[in-house]
């Protein structure tokens, strides 16, 4: 589904043609230019009036304009697409009845007046050949970075389109703000890229991956703490994948990087163990990471550094007690973030860890401290 990507607030129309101001004077000739019927010089025009009337507040005039859009002819919005005095926010209106068709599809983003907006939004909605077209227009992709975000975090996009984007962007030293894994990426690429994209391997990644039950991995409760009564970390068991129907093995660094930024739990619950740090980090910097899955991460100690150190950084997560919990407990958080979150536990919880054998003496000594503190005449 295409949405929206501008605004769609009334046009000037002093700007339009003199007929096309006289349809939509006050009077019996809007209900017949809703349908249509009014003669107007440019399929520009006629677009225009219909994008203008489907804005009235009287809604049966409104539904009847975007009927009329709906069902105009090809023919004539592709005329209108190709009139660079047409405002972008028509064709932005427009853009949902052009996807159906390659022609009218290839049309809307050639047309001079489309907001890049616009074809960012088809960007992140159209499938792996509309995406290649996109990609085709390099001037658009430096001057609008955020399209190739939008290419980026779409599955049905081709990896080695999204590397092309991705690699024009560098060579140029564009920075796309977009990719949560960005510095990651560049690293990769700069490097070699890892070998060449398969493009296959990932669309049956993707397709594979949308087949597993993440139920158990996205299901719970934030807030309570991933800790056992004895203070052990509870562990969640991550769905089997079965590499013949998700072949990860065969993705590249920067395809791994991309799987685990677009693809679900069960991709990211697999892929923050990459033994690449970078792949690893691409997966807990994923949009789509929930507060349930930071809370079951964050008392992972087989995790890498980086990934701890980033959960312990994100103040949304870490007002979550159970993380709280789960980061103390866990040897890789860093200390001044252990102490940050320390005073914060309830005396059960801080009594754990006063006790607990796995962490640094330094924090126990500190949990210690706090309940003696709590607790006037207690043993330290």
């Amino acid at each position: 589904m295409i949405r929206s990507a501008l605004d769609h607030t009334p046009l000037d129309l002093t700007r339009l043609s003199p007929a096309a101001q006289k349809a939509l004077a006050p009077g019996a000739t809007r209900a017949m230019a809703a349908r249509g019927m009014v003669p107007l010089p440019r399929a520009a025009e006629m677009l225009s009036v219909l994008y203008q009337l489907a804005l009235e507040v009287d809604a049966a005039l409104a539904q009847a304009a975007r009927t009329t859009a709906e069902g105009l002819p090809d023919k004539l919005v592709a005329g209108a697409l190709a009139d660079a005095e047409i405002d972008p926010r028509v064709l932005d209106w427009i853009a949902p009845r052009c996807v159906g068709g390659a022609a009218l599809f290839d049309a809307l983003i050639a047309a001079p007046a489309v907001a890049d907006e616009t074809v960012a939004q088809l960007a992140a909605a159209g499938d792996a050949r509309a995406v290649d077209l996109i990609a085709t227009n390099e001037q658009r992709l430096l001057r609008s970075p955020f399209i190739i975000a939008a290419m980026y975090s779409n599955p049905r996009a081709r990896m080695s389109t999204v590397d092309r984007t991705v690699e024009l962007a560098i060579h140029n030293r564009v920075r796309v703000d977009g990719i949560a894994a960005w510095d990651e990426l560049v690293k990769v690429l700069q490097a070699g890229g890892g070998g060449a994209a398969d493009d296959e391997a990932f669309a049956q990644a993707v397709a594979g991956l949308a087949e597993l039950d993440v139920t158990p991995l996205t299901t719970g409760d934030a807030e309570a703490a991933q800790i056992g009564p004895d203070g052990e970390i509870i562990q969640v068991t991550t769905p089997k994948i079965d590499d013949k129907k998700v072949p990860i093995s065969k993705l590249n660094v920067a395809g791994k990087i991309r799987l685990a930024t677009v693809g679900n739990a069960a991709a990211r619950a697999m892929l923050i163990r990459d033994p690449m740090k970078m792949v690893a980090v691409a997966a807990i910097q994923a949009q789509g990471v929930t507060d349930i899955e930071a809370a079951r991460y964050a008392g992972n100690p087989g995790l890498c550094d980086d990934v701890i150190r980033y959960i312990a950084s994100r103040r949304e997560w870490t007002r979550l007690y159970g993380v709280k919990v789960s980061l103390i407990m866990n040897p890789k958080t860093p200390l001044p973030e252990v102490a940050r979150m320390l005073p914060h536990l309830r005396d059960k919880d801080l009594r754990n860890v006063a006790k607990s054998k796995g962490i640094p003496s330094a924090v126990a000594a500190q949990a210690r401290k706090l309940i003696s503190q709590r607790t006037p005449g207690a043993k330290k």
